[in-house]
């Protein structure tokens, strides 16, 4: 972590965007984008501390009135520096793998402070879980329930279980691939085995069911389909006590939108709340919410540097040193990013804004007028807080880009720039052979 601290004369939390303009360039918080990738290089992450700070704070005032825990989705930004922080304003995170459950630890993070989830944990994982006493694991199968029960067994422990049911409701997102909670999906039980996974839990002694939940998919604008996945969630949960469970868990996910394009808005966060408020009163269960997007995507942008203008076939190209290996949203799910000139340009031309890697599927836009910038010049890809440098790569061979923290008007380094070297470190070109 270095010499990072984030807890020292912390600026208030702030609605002013991220990335403002000022005197035509692009600043993060107070700080010139040029003077960090002067200082860092490019491509380099850069986050918004503050806006981070404001968006977890939108979300506690309205979800006051009720208790409840907001759990970082960690699997939107798993960086330490961003986990500390949320850590120090008093979230707990949702984890889906024991790496992220590795990385909550060295952030500040206890057992109480996790949820973890996921289709497919490894036994390794469960006794992690266990060990570090986790407020719930999210079960997701029959399978997964013996196996939690017997993991626990062997540890001699009671693990605390909660039932993610899938509600099976339509969900309207920009791509299939962020859809979890429609019937079919790999997320969840189906609404028809709930009621004999509850069942079969008197028969596990050594799993205790503590919570249900649910988790409807990314990117839902409005407040549509957690009205019609709610009913069935409280179905679940009454049957549940009905059962004899001492139920004091509700979990109702994440996914709330964040505008990617510069004409849309933010989910409707008051409707939202509203119906899941009434929900929460209805039960009187402590209410569980998994924001990752909407905590750290409009927090972060990408900042690349032009390489080289082409013209081929009657098209323009404008040629970045970022690839889709350290941002792969727009190749993989046909993701929008808004990008600026760091510094304003007059002039427009309508071109693909590509990348180095040897691909088709390499690029952040195509046929979309920007900025006329020549070689030298430096862009942003906004909204890139979330799932960016989590699913970044070495494709290629590229080291991974930089990451930086922005606080008012001071910036550190909290992931640097991967070497050279670091691409082979863990391989080995004389082979040591072993026989079976």
């Amino acid at each position: 972590m270095g010499s990072l601290v984030l807890n020292d004369a912390m600026p208030s939390s702030t609605s002013e965007p991220a990335f403002p303009r000022r005197g035509g360039v692009l600043h993060a918080e107070q700080v010139p984008l040029p003077a960090i990738a002067a200082a860092v290089g490019t491509p380099t992450y850069v986050y918004s501390a503050n806006t981070i700070r404001a968006r977890l704070q939108r979300l506690e005032q309205a979800f006051a009135s009720v208790p409840h825990r907001i759990h970082f989705a960690m699997k939107a930004n798993s960086n330490l520096a961003v986990l500390r922080l949320l850590h120090e304003l008093g979230a707990g995170v949702d984890i889906v793998s024991g790496g992220e459950l590795f990385r909550a630890r060295e952030a500040g993070f206890t057992g109480r402070d996790v949820v973890f989830s996921g289709v497919g944990k490894t036994v390794r994982e469960i006794e992690q879980a266990l060990e570090e006493r986790v407020l719930l694991i999210n079960v997701e199968s029959e399978a997964e329930l013996v196996t939690i029960d017997a993991v626990a067994g062997r540890q001699g422990v009671v693990a605390p279980i909660a039932i993610r049911v899938n509600p099976e409701v339509t969900v309207d997102t920009p791509h299939a691939y962020i859809k979890t909670g429609e019937k079919g999906q790999k997320f969840g039980i189906p609404r028809d085995d709930v009621s004999r996974l509850v069942a079969m839990v008197h028969e596990l002694p050594h799993v205790a069911l503590r919570g249900m939940g649910m988790h409807l998919g990314s990117q839902i604008g409005n407040a549509d389909p957690m009205r019609d996945a709610l009913p069935r969630l409280l179905a679940a949960i009454a049957s549940a006590r009905a059962d004899g469970h001492a139920i004091a868990y509700m979990d109702v996910g994440g996914g709330l939108a964040v505008p990617y394009h510069a004409d849309e808005r933010d989910a409707d966060v008051d409707d939202y709340a509203a119906i899941v408020l009434a929900a929460a009163r209805e039960t009187g269960l402590t209410l569980l919410l998994e924001p990752g997007r909407f905590l750290v995507a409009e927090a972060g942008a990408l900042i690349t540097e032009v390489l080289y203008r082409k013209h081929a076939a009657g098209k323009d190209f404008i040629v970045t040193d970022a690839g889709m290996n350290d941002l792969v949203r727009p190749a993989l799910y046909q993701a929008y990013h808004r990008i600026d000139a760091v510094e304003s340009i007059e002039g427009t031309v309508v071109a693909d804004v590509v990348g180095p890697i040897c691909e088709s599927g390499d690029f952040f836009a195509k046929d979309r007028p920007m900025p006329d910038v020549a070689a030298g010049a430096l862009l942003a890809v906004h909204t890139a807080g979330a799932y960016g440098y989590t699913m970044s790569s070495n494709y290629n061979s590229r080291p991974r880009p930089a990451e930086v923290m922005v606080d008012g008007d001071r910036f550190a380094v909290i992931t640097e720039r991967e070497r050279l070297e670091d691409l082979v470190r863990h391989e080995r070109a004389h082979l040591q052979w072993r026989t079976a």
